[in-house]
């Protein structure tokens, strides 16, 4: 297995010896590598950023010190993730791209996280490490927080649990520096779970896209034709995006979500220029039990904060959207309702809230339910798979 940093891991390299796992690298040379790192991607992210990154290191640091002006701010929220901190932090220090702060929060873990970030508070990136007393309970007022605090022309949200390939920045700021307007730049990304090991399932849906390399599309058709339907920026981890433009969302509902603000937050920031897609797997999305949105998406909260986003797109993209699509969209709920794992007392409310917000109920069910099967016959009928931007 390489990686793009040219670093092999040889099968059945990788040994548990006591508190660590020996790596045999391209070179011929064995590292230690922390036993915590239980996948070969981690791994491979590990012994890259170690043996070949660590060049740039202090001068590339100092100079950064000195410079008038940070291009990107990296925001790194925590809360209980102790666990994943060291590697998460390690890819964002070792980025082939220098010119950035790192911004440390903590939303007041009860773990190890603290002392874990307490180790940084003397490297060179590192502005601000912010201890909060108590628990906001919501992971994007912790986003606020970070670009009050951001110098950055660009910000990246490195969510403490993920994982970044050192070309990460690099691409991202080079395809916003490109095109004139980008409000937001997103990568593919891959699923890996609570060890690190990569998930075979699809989740950036790029058919035949990927040949393009990079799309830039403009922020009103991205939300009419993509938003609309689903977030497509899947995790804050993959995406760069314009300070000055996200300053200006601090007085957004987004702030007070729990499962489904960063959707709320890419619509608003699409609404304000030009968005690129990258076709390149650059970031790891970890998937846990652990993560809040999990519990809170099987209570139905998630449904409800999806009401209100698709209202408030309506609401902003007016005459864009037709009549049939809105009910289809309005359907899409429903549907998702019907599903929820839980009792008929409790979707119950739900379906309430979305006839008082959307006058929308079964008939429009019955529309989608329709549309799934006609489709088949009338290749021009809209579904939310054909109406994405290519």
């Amino acid at each position: 297995m390489e990686d793009s940093g040219g670093v092999r891991i040889l099968t059945g390299a990788l040994m548990q010896q006591n508190t660590h796992v020996q790596v045999s690298t391209e070179s011929g040379t064995l590292m230690r590598v922390p036993q915590a790192i239980t996948s070969e991607i981690e791994a491979t992210l590990w012994v890259g950023q170690n043996e070949v990154k660590r060049e740039k290191s202090v001068s590339q640091a100092v100079e950064l010190k000195a410079a008038k002006e940070v291009l990107v701010s990296v925001i790194v929220p925590n809360y209980n993730y102790a666990r994943y901190l060291p590697m998460r932090i390690e890819s964002i220090l070792n980025q082939t791209f220098t010119n950035f702060e790192l911004i440390l929060l903590d939303d007041a873990s009860t773990d190890e996280s603290v002392s874990i970030l307490e180790k940084y508070r003397d490297n060179e990136y590192v502005s601000h490490i912010v201890i909060n007393e108590q628990n906001t309970g919501s992971p994007f007022q912790q986003w606020m927080k970070g670009l009050s605090l951001a110098q950055g022309k660009y910000v990246w949200i490195a969510e403490a649990d993920d994982l970044a390939e050192p070309t990460f920045l690099e691409i991202c700021v080079r395809s916003m520096q490109e095109k004139k307007n980008v409000s937001v730049c997103y990568t593919g990304s891959l699923l890996i779970d609570a060890n690190g090991r990569i998930s075979g399932k699809d989740i950036n849906h790029w058919g035949k896209r990927k040949v393009k390399g990079t799309s830039c599309f403009d922020g009103i058709l991205f939300v009419t034709h993509n938003l609309y339907w689903k977030n497509y920026i899947i995790n804050a981890s993959g995406a760069l995006f314009l300070r000055k433009n996200a300053l200006e969302l601090s007085g957004s509902p987004f702030r007070n979500m729990l499962c489904c603000g960063d959707w709320l937050f890419w619509v608003e920031m699409a609404i304000k220029g030009k968005v690129v897609e990258i076709y390149k797997n650059l970031n790891y999305f970890r998937q846990h039990p652990a993560k809040v949105t999990v519990s809170s998406h099987k209570a139905g909260r998630g449904v409800m904060e999806d009401i209100q986003i698709v209202k408030y797109m309506e609401n902003k993209l007016g005459g864009r959207l037709n009549k049939y699509k809105m009910r289809l969209r309005h359907g899409l709920l429903y549907r998702k309702i019907k599903r929820l794992p839980v009792n008929a007392s409790q979707k119950e409310p739900i379906f309430r809230y979305l006839y008082d917000v959307m006058h929308a109920g079964v008939s429009e069910y019955r529309v989608e339910r329709f549309n799934k099967y006609l489709k088949l016959l009338i290749p021009a009928l809209i579904t939310a798979k054909r109406d994405r931007l290519n």
